[in-house]
């Protein structure tokens, strides 16, 4: 530790991590927020920010990287952190100019790229649908000579659902190809695989997961990007054969990764055919859409606090986290048609958060009964078609 205030330097181009702030802020640190223009008014918590920078709308890497670099003529950074999946190459590039300690440009790409995350995984020996590099068009021939459609068509480096398109036939995908141009192989094939989606949130601390939660998701977040529907998340039995399988995978993924600490969010898919769990992707942050909300109700940890806690201590001392609850929670949200939606009807005592983002409804919450906080929110996913369901085109970023 330096013989002054950590010097901490927060990447943000969504608004969140604002427990992040507020612990570390807690913990002795000076804060500083790089984000954009837009994100300006946003509550962010000013108390426990030292200052607050922003860079135009869409500024690019180049760009973000010389800001960075300005400001560090006057402030010596001892932390960069990403609060955002968005962030998180942008925040590795700039450990790597400034020589300062974290996650670097390698290590970066097992956690943003989803081909080199199912490349370094298939190393590992863990396993992912079957795919294909958009690169060489006889390999990809090759690939839908043996793997019949419908095939998934992924951008490497989007966040959960975003710009996936579902291809149903060669033509279709010929197609698709043509239309991206010189940008095809910023793209992956990827076999689709009917099944259910789970995620794994975890904490890790020198190599060593400390904390994890297994939850379900109601509908795939694919079909809820590009269909719409209500997004529903719900913490899987403790101790079912599933939880144990899905923690020994996550184990597995982030230690073939390299992550050596911090928060991160890993998406398998298990296979209708067989009941086999599959990685579908993995995030150095923590998960989105409420899902750190369902987890502290949960089991009492708050993700954001605590990984402002490993950042801060770097290994330096021994993390030693909080004592936590067995309980189970759940999430139903989803956009709605009005600004301010009246979730007030939602009186269930299992309640324990209502969103108030604009043009959004969502309720989480928690139970001693891993049954109930199911049958909540599917009951709330039924109610939120009628009440509130409304749908947009996707955005060109996601939030989750």
């Amino acid at each position: 530790m330096p013989n002054r205030p950590l010097n901490i330097l927060l990447l943000a181009s969504y608004f969140k991590g604002e427990r992040f702030i507020q612990q570390a802020h807690a913990r002795g640190a000076k804060c500083f927020l790089l984000t954009q223009e837009k994100l300006l008014d946003k509550a962010w918590p000013r108390e426990a920010l030292t200052d607050v920078f922003a860079q135009r709308d869409g500024a690019d890497l180049h760009s973000t990287v010389n800001t960075a670099s300005y400001l560090a003529r006057e402030i010596p950074f001892d932390r960069i952190v990403a609060l955002d999946d968005f962030d998180v190459e942008t925040a590795a590039t700039i450990r790597e100019h400034m020589r300062i300690p974290g996650m670097g440009d390698t290590t970066a790409r097992h956690f943003r790229d989803k081909l080199a995350m199912r490349l370094k995984a298939q190393e590992a020996g863990i396993p992912v649908p079957a795919f294909c590099r958009v690169l060489n068009h006889d390999e990809i021939r090759e690939f839908v000579q043996k793997v019949p459609p419908p095939w998934m068509f992924k951008p490497r480096s989007e966040a959960s659902a975003t710009g996936i398109i579902k291809v149903e036939s060669e033509g279709q995908l010929w197609e698709t190809i043509a239309q991206k141009g010189d940008k095809q192989s910023y793209f992956v094939l990827e076999k689709y695989l009917p099944g259910d989606v789970f995620h794994v949130d975890s904490l890790t601390s020198e190599r060593k997961v400390v904390f994890s939660e297994v939850h379900r998701c109601g509908t795939p977040p694919f079909n809820v990007a590009h269909g719409g529907g209500i997004f529903t998340t719900f913490t899987v039995e403790r101790g079912s054969e599933d939880e144990r399988a899905l923690k020994a995978a996550n184990e597995e993924v982030l230690k073939s990764f390299g992550l050596v600490r911090g928060a991160s969010h890993v998406e398998f898919i298990k296979g209708r055919a067989d009941g086999k769990f599959y990685l579908l992707e993995a995030a150095a942050r923590v998960g989105g859409a409420h899902i750190a909300d369902v987890i502290e109700a949960a089991s009492g940890i708050n993700l954001w606090a605590e990984w402002a806690n490993l950042e801060f201590d770097r290994g330096e001392r021994p993390y030693v986290l909080p004592d936590t609850r067995k309980e189970y929670g759940g999430v139903a949200l989803t956009l709605a048609r009005t600004e301010k939606p009246d979730l007030s009807p939602y009186n269930d005592p299992e309640v324990v958060l209502r969103t108030h983002e604009p043009h959004h409804a969502g309720l989480v919450v928690r139970s001693k009964s891993a049954a109930r906080a199911r049958e909540l929110v599917e009951s709330y996913q039924q109610r939120f078609v009628n009440d509130f369901l409304a749908t947009l085109p996707p955005p060109a970023k996601s939030q989750h």
